[in-house]
Order: C-alpha cells, then structure tokens, then sequence
C-alpha cells in the first residue's frame, strides 16, 4: 500500500499565479494580503450551511526553548482559554460548541494550527472570537497549572501507544543537537516539576515564546464562509489587521537529523501489543522541492504497489506479511525520510534478513531499470481524476488543509499541494531513488520476541531497544540469501477511469425508493440529484442467520471475510489505485460488500468480488495466516485504551447476541482450515441480499447489478444460497434497563501495565421517537461545554472527557465518558452526579433566548446538507439497515424543534436525566487501572442503594427484558 506524505514543512517564494481548482468546484477563492502582511485566503461558498477558519502559524515543536520541552504545544492549550476581549473562560469554546460547530487545534514540527467551523449565521462573532487568540490571549496565571496537567494527562494516554512510542525511539536515535531529537508532547516534568526547580517560571516563558514567534508575518489564514468575497474580506480585514506583525521570518533548521552515527543500524525494540513490525527507513531529499515531479510518489507506487509480481505480493506468498506500506515521512523544508513498513507473521519474523534483501534487491532493480514515462503517465491520470472529480468535504478539515498548504506552496497550487504530479522528470526521481542506499538506512524492527534481550531504555515513553550497526556489505549478504523470487513492475492499470459522463435522471426522487424486492434481495436506489459527479455508492449486505450463532460461528466468518479480501487483492488493488474503493467486513448478522468511487468500471470489480464469493476454496496456507493475524487481534484487544474497554463492556451488556473477546480468542483456538471449509456452505445456505445503490448510476444498471447477484447466489441448478426462511429473519435487540435502577459494573482494566482508569456512565432512555429525540439531542448540545468544562478544565480528571449520545440499535440515551491518571472511577463518578445537579440547575434557570438560541443551533446543524454522495448514502444507508426507514427523520425533529417549549425540555429532564429522575436508567462502567485498583472494593461498598452490581455480563443480559426490533421486514411494499 502507497502511503502519503505526513508533516509537510516548507516555505516555496513563488507566491504568484491564479488558484487552480477542481473542474467541479463551483467556489470562489481569493487571495489577500493585510497591512499587517497577514497572507489570507477567503473562500466563498453560497451553498454551505458552516462556516470555518483556519490558522496556520508557522512555529512548532522544533522551536521548543532548551529544556522546555513540549512549550509549543502547551501554548496551542492555552490559548484556547481566554482573551482581553472575551475574558470568560472557556467562552470561545462553549460560544462555538452551543453554536452547532466544533473547535481544535494541533501542533506539528513546525506548525501550530487553530480551526473551527460554526453555523453559518454565527459566523461573524465566532470569527472575532477565533482572533483574539492571536491578538491579545490573557493565558492567565490561575489556568496555568490546570493545563499542564492536561497535556500531562495527554502524555499519559499516549505511553502504551506503540505508534508515539516507535516515533519518539526514531528521535531519540538521532543528532541531541538537532530539533527532530526532541520531545514534543511535553509533561508534568518538562513544563513544570524540572523548570521550578531551576527557578524558571514556566508562565513567563510561554508568554516570552508566544511574543516572540507569534507574527501576523508568520501566519496563514483560511475563511471559508458563505457571504461573497468582498463582504467575507471587509470581515476579515476589520478583524485580523489588529494582530501584530513583529516582522518575524518563518524559523528555518538547517541540517539532517542524522549523523552517520545514526545509519546503517539494526534497532530491536519491544512493543507493547502482540505482532511484529518491520520498518526500514532512509533519509531523503524532501520531495517538497519537486513536488510536481513527485519523486516520493513515483517510488511509494512502484514499492508499495501489492499487484501480483509486487514484493509485497512475494512476501504474502511466502507466507511472510500480511501488509506493506511506503511513502514519504517526516518532511520538513530541509530533512525527510522515506520509510517502507511491512507487517510480519510470525514465519516472516523468523525470515527478516531475506525480507531485507528482497526489499533491497527490489530497489536495486528499480535503481538499474530506469524510471518510466508510462507509469508516471499512468499515475498522473489517477491523481488528475481523483483531484477534479474530488468530493466536496466539510469546510473545517477543507480549511485546514488549505491554511498548512499555504505555507508550503505557491499560490496557484494552495488548493492542489503535492496531490497532482504533472512534470516528468526521471532525473529527480531517480535521485531520491538512488538515497535508498545500504549506506543510508535505519531499520526498526518491532517484536515482543525481544523481550529480555534488550539493554537500552528511550527514555520518555520507557520503550526497551537493543543498538547494533550494520554494514552494507551484511546487507549484500542478505541479498544473496534471499529466495530467488520473480519481482517486475505493474501492468497498465484496466481500473482507471476513462468515461466521467453523468447520467440522465428523470425521476428527481429527494429519498430512496425501493426498486426492486424479491424472496432473495431487497434493492434500495437513489441517483445522485445533487452532487453531479461521476462516482457511485453500493453497500450490499449478506444476511446469513448461521454467522454469529455462536463465538465459533462468529470467529470462523470473520476468517471467511477475511480470505476473501486476501484472495482479491492483487486483482482489486489496482481498483483502489484508481480511485475506486471497496470493502468486506463482517455485520451484525452476516456480512458486508461496499464499492464506493468512480463508476465507470465499477461493475467489473463487482462482478469479480461475487465470482470469488461463488467460487470461494479454502487455502490452508493462507488460512494459517488469517488466523495468526485474527488472534492476535483479540490478543491486543487487553491493550485497548481504558475508556475503549468502559465502551466495549457498556455495549456487550446492552446488544443482544455479542460475544466476549475471551470466548472468541478461545473458541479460534481450537479452529483449523477443515472447520471452515465445513462452515462456508453453512454459512451461504440461507442468505437475504440488502442493496442500496446510488449515485452515477441509471435504474435499469442498479436492477441489473442486483439481478448478477441473485444469478451467482441463488440461481444455478445446485445453488449456493437460498433464501432465509421467516423466522430466520435477524434481528439486534437491546437489553431494557429497569426504570429507576442504577446499575454498576465493576472491571480491572485488562492491560496491568496500564496507570489510567475510565469511567462510562450511561443513561438509557428510549426508542427511535422523533419528540423523544430531539429533547435528547437539545439536552446534550446544552450540557456538552458545561460538562467539558467542568470535569476537565476546572476538575482536571482527565484530558478524554466527553458527553456524547448513545445508539445501539435505535434505543437512545447519553453517555458521560472519562479517562483519568489521578482519579479512579467512583470518585468521578460521583463528579458526574454532582455535574448533573449542576445541569439540573443550568436548565431551570435557563433564559428564554438562551433557550431559543440553543433550539435555532441544533435545527442548523440538523439542516445541514450533505456535502457528499458518502455523506448522503450513509445517512440513508442507516435507516435501511437499523430497519427504521425514516429518510425525512431530520425535516420530521426539526419540526418537532420549531414547536418544542421550554417546560417540555425541563420536564424531558426531570423524567429521564436528572440524578432522582422517576423514570431513569443509568449504568456505570468503572475500569480500574494499576494506581486505583485497591479503591474498587471500597467504591463497590460506598455505592448508594438501590443499586445492582452486574456480576457477570452475558448471565445479566440473559435474564433481562429486551426492547422490541423495529425492523419492519414484512411491511414494505414496492
């Protein structure tokens, strides 16, 4: 697989030319320069129901103060708080999140970037907001401790973290002089405990970095709004012109991160999740100087191409991995490096030395044979169609990207960047491809296998390593071992598209229609009426009643899914590389086939998929694979973070016919490829055929698809399936709580090493209902900030802390989720009880405008249009598949919104919510780490009566009253 480029870092003079755009882009985009020397872009979107902005400021980690490690982005915190101008705190944050829009920020090597979006007739206000950060932030004195602890809380997440432990190493194994060395997170230590004792107040030096490298000079700014230019600039000119320009120049680090000290080495590292991992990295010339060229591209394609004749498809042969991935990383203005990862069975552990000298005789033969017109020809193509049929995304992530790439590109490509290689040049890409030396390399190889051979500790996230060098003439060694294996380059790619041609429509259908409906399939279809691109949506679902009978049944058609996908991939990988997408995975009661992209060739890749379904044999070699790699799925499920196991218990006690991790690890122990080949034609006997096609597609095409689908299935003279019987017909039911109950489930976190513990406190409160949903929804958008607020700024218990809305199977309620290092689980739970106290109060005494304020807020975001054919169809996708069929639910509680009083809020609340509420169900989910698990017995005793402790899930859910399926099988009519 072909990975993209990650922190792109660079400055290019060049500022002229007009802004090329996508073919289909309808927008406008002008580009401005303040007095202040503010470089902006506005974007005028008449269509858009959410206005965004985002901030580029052109300083990062890498600017870090010498023994302030992490002041950056400490400072991307704090800055979030309050300003002069609005000194409330937290008031930006609760002004936007009650205003239907969402805020973040993130800071990278050399950026640090602030972005919101909002509901367009909020737009003006949240703007001014957004500014103060960069004009006057107050930062104030009593909010300093209280975010340490956060980014504290933020590092603490992060230590089991195999990703931020492996990056961190690869630092750590780098020039001590250089910025990539350092630590960038920050924690309790660098930004407070270390600081205070060399009489260094960290305050004092946040406010001296913010003075120095926060210029308007060093900034690039996005608005992405709904009003036309001229009124979007006359905004955005009276707003920003205030931010000071220090005349500061964007801080350049001249130098490679490594010395020859730091190549041609081996480093062995301990994980902390069960599989091993090989990455083999180069520094390289940062393909940003060329990225119309695209040399990092060029070589990501040919090197992590999975086509048969690819190394990825020898190593998967071989019986050696079970994923490849290359592309360029790490890329500033001066340094980058281009990395080739591959994901190791355990027979491809025992070979890494002839895994290592295919990839390097891959390269070699790439470095001799030259670099071809024909494939860079072919990879423009896709980019080209990718970048002119793009689908239109949300304005927060838009702005984003655009803000970053304004940094690092000329003005005509802010909107392209590095997506659209459109100069040939063999000399570049054969320059970079020449780096990939044994000279240059730094291979990280990852395995639990290492245990108790390492001697070395990194000291930030305490991952344990063993250091050697390597000389290229091992490297040459392990070339000549490897198995003499045949690698060529692709074949020219029959997936990519040449037909972008929009059907006609003549039945404007705003909803899905039901199309067609037989005893084998129900087919759902809706043209595309809006987005006017030549792409298609399909999801077709495979309602098997045997596949999750049992936790054998479940884990032997997960295998099944999964052989499938590894039996179509080196044909369907060229339909990925053309921009046309697919996906099998297991569903509630069977199985599940998307294709989503562009729709010319589309039928083809169907076509093929249901003929491997048809044809379906399994291969015991790669059945031993799957099922090396499925185990060690459910092995690494014990290292989940702790608020993910809190998740994952709340749902196994409420769905209906869920199986434990444990049962199912158990259960694939004892299964062989026999077991499977005896299970398949099980598994297909009785199977209902759920469609839903839409997009560039006419009627006659969708009924002719769904048609091939039966023929395969169910229409030979000895057929593979035939159709499922009536009492068959799966349903997902969820356990009915009892009124007035509180429950309690009690857990040790599943991974000993781990330090946090989390809490979900749960409250159920009713069935799909219009009325009953749109209180429940106007309830949290309401209490969200003020619980945010409250149990993570003020409190500080954790940096995850959130109240989001439940749904398992159309029974809605809420949830209050927390992670934390300094509390265990029934102290804050007793926080979220007091909170609703809180929130009881808040609502009693909420105005009437503040009221109708937060009712206007959700009707918007309600409103809001789909931007895209994904978008569109998933929403709809939905409906059909929880059985609910309420493709007008947003038009339906919008009106219910428009009538809704204040009092029946509040009476909602009082019934449902609140902390004595008559009617009330609510369980909490306690995950006790390391530091708190002594508390768990003393917590069970402080519980208040009446209460009932879950003991054992599946026996509790066993006995306990289910809500009724709302799905109508029988009731629809063509």
């Amino acid at each position: 697989m072909v990975v993209g480029t990650e922190n792109m870092e660079a400055v290019l003079a060049d500022k002229g030319g007009e802004i090329l755009k996508p073919r289909t882009d309808k927008r406008e985009y002008r580009r401005i320069v303040l007095k202040n020397s503010l470089e902006v872009l506005l974007i005028s979107d008449p269509e858009t129901d959410k206005c965004a902005a985002s901030m580029n400021v052109s300083v990062g980690s890498f600017s870090d103060p010498e023994g302030l490690d992490g002041l950056a982005h400490f400072l991307e915190h704090m800055l979030f708080y309050a300003s002069e101008k609005y000194p409330e705190e937290d008031s930006y944050s609760k002004y936007i999140t009650e205003h239907g829009g969402w805020r973040n920020a993130y800071t990278s090597r050399e950026n640090t970037n602030y972005h919101f979006d909002i509901n367009a007739d909020c737009f003006d206000e949240a703007l001014d907001r957004f500014a103060q950060f960069f004009i006057k932030p107050l930062m104030s004195a009593d909010a300093t401790m209280r975010e340490i602890n956060a980014v504290d809380s933020e590092y603490q997440k992060n230590l089991l973290c195999d990703s931020r432990r492996l990056d961190q190493l690869k630092k750590h194994l780098s020039r001590e002089d250089h910025p990539y060395h350092k630590f960038s997170t920050g924690n309790l230590k660098t930004l407070h405990v270390w600081p205070e004792a060399k009489g260094i107040d960290t305050r004092s030096e946040l406010i001296k970095f913010y003075d120095k490298h926060y210029s308007a000079s060093i900034m690039h700014l996005v608005v992405y709004g709904k009003e036309n230019l001229d009124k979007t600039q006359g905004l955005v000119e009276e707003i920003f012109q205030e931010i000071l320009n220090t005349n500061k120049s964007i801080p350049t680090f001249p130098g490679q991160p490594c010395t020859p000290d730091h190549l041609q080495v081996l480093v062995k590292a301990v994980p902390i999740k069960q599989g091993h991992k090989l990455t083999v990295s180069w520094p390289v010339t940062p393909s940003i100087h060329h990225y119309e060229e695209a040399p990092c591209s060029y070589l990501g394609h040919l090197i992590g191409h999975e086509g048969e004749g690819s190394l990825f498809h020898a190593l998967k042969t071989l019986g050696w991995a079970t994923g490849l991935y290359a592309g360029e990383a790490d890329l500033t203005m001066e340094s980058s490096f281009f990395n080739v990862s591959v994901d190791l069975t355990d027979a491809g552990h025992e070979h890494t030395q002839d895994i290592l000298g295919l990839l390097f005789r891959h390269i070699k033969h790439l470095q001799q044979s030259g670099v071809s017109q024909w494939i860079f020809d072919e990879l423009s193509a896709i980019c080209e169609a990718e970048f002119h049929y793009q689908a239109k995304i949300d304005p927060f992530s838009y702005a984003m990207a655009i803000s970053r790439n304004m940094k690092i590109y000329p003005t005509k490509d802010w909107l392209v960047g590095s997506s659209l290689p459109s100069r040939f040049n063999p000399d570049i890409v054969q320059k970079v491809l020449n780096e990939l030396s044994p000279s240059n390399v730094r291979i990280f190889w990852r395995s639990k296998k290492f245990e108790g051979q390492t001697d070395k500790t990194e000291p930030w996230y305490n991952t344990a390593y063993s250091f050697e060098n390597i000389t290229e003439f091992t490297i040459q060694e392990w070339v000549q071992s490897a198995p003499d294996v045949q690698l060529h380059l692709p074949v020219p790619n029959v997936f990519i598209p040449t037909d972008f041609s929009l059907k006609e429509v003549k039945d404007k259908d705003i909803f899905p229609v039901l199309l067609r409906k037989t005893s084998f399939s129900r087919l759902w279809y809706k043209p595309d009426t809006k987005f006017f691109q030549p792409k298609a949506y399909i999801k077709i679902d495979l309602d098997c009643p045997h596949a999750n009978t049992s936790p054998d049944a479940l884990v032997l058609s997960n295998i099944f899914v999964r052989l499938l996908v590894d039996y179509l991939n080196e044909y369907a990988y060229y339909a990925r590389a053309a921009g046309l997408d697919y996906g099998l995975s297991l569903s509630g009661n069977g199985f599940e086939l998307y294709l989503v992209g562009f729709n010319h060739k589309l039928r083809i890749l169907l076509e093929a998929i249901m003929q491997k379904i048809a044809k379906f044999e399994v291969k015991p070699d790669r059945f031993s694979v799957i099922k090396e790699t499925v185990t060690k799925a459910y092995q690494n499920i014990k290292f989940r973070q702790p608020y993910e196991q809190a998740m994952s218990s709340c749902s196994m006690v409420l769905q209906d016919q869920t199986w434990p991790w444990t049962e199912k690890l158990d259960a694939l122990t004892h299964l062989e490829a026999e077991d499977l080949v005896n299970f398949v034609p099980m598994l297909l006997s009785r199977t209902f055929v759920e469609c839903y096609i839409a997009g560039n597609v006419e009627k006659n095409e969708a009924e002719s698809m769904v048609k091939h689908i039966e023929d395969v299935l169910f229409n030979d003279p000895k057929p593979i399936s035939r159709q499922i019987f009536p009492s068959q017909t799966m349903t997902n039911r969820v356990v009915k709580l009892g009124t007035g109950m509180k429950y309690f489930y009690h857990q040790e976190g599943s991974n000993p090493s781990d330090e946090n513990s989390a809490l979900v406190h749960y409250i159920q409160v009713h069935q799909d209902e219009y009325a009953m949903n749109s209180k429940l929804q106007l309830f949290r958008l309401i209490a969200k900030q003020a619980t945010f607020h409250q149990l993570r700024t003020v409190e500080q218990l954790g940096y995850i802390t959130s109240l989001s809305q439940s749904n398992h199977s159309s029974i809605y309620g809420v949830q209050f989720i927390i992670q934390s290092s300094v509390k265990g689980p029934g102290h804050i739970d007793s926080r979220v009880e007091s909170l609703l106290k809180d929130l009881e109060s808040k609502l009693y005494k909420i105005s009437d405008e503040e009221f109708k304020s937060n009712v206007t807020a959700l009707i918007d975001m309600k409103l809001e249009k789909h931007k895209n054919l994904n978008e569109e169809s998933s929403f709809y996708w939905r409906e059909i598949k929880n059985g609910t069929f309420k493709f007008n639910r947003k038009d339906e509680e919008v009106a219910v919104l428009r009538e809704l009083k204040k009092e029946e809020l509040i009476d909602f609340f009082d019934e449902y919510i609140k902390v004595d509420a008559p009617n009330k169900k609510s369980m909490s989910i306690c995950v006790y780490g390391r530091q708190h698990l002594k508390k768990m017995a003393s917590d069970k005793d402080k519980v208040a009566s009446p209460f009932i402790e879950i003991e054992d899930i599946v026996g509790f859910r066993k006995s306990q009253p289910l809500y009724g399926s709302l799905k109508g099988w029988s009731q629809l009519k063509l």
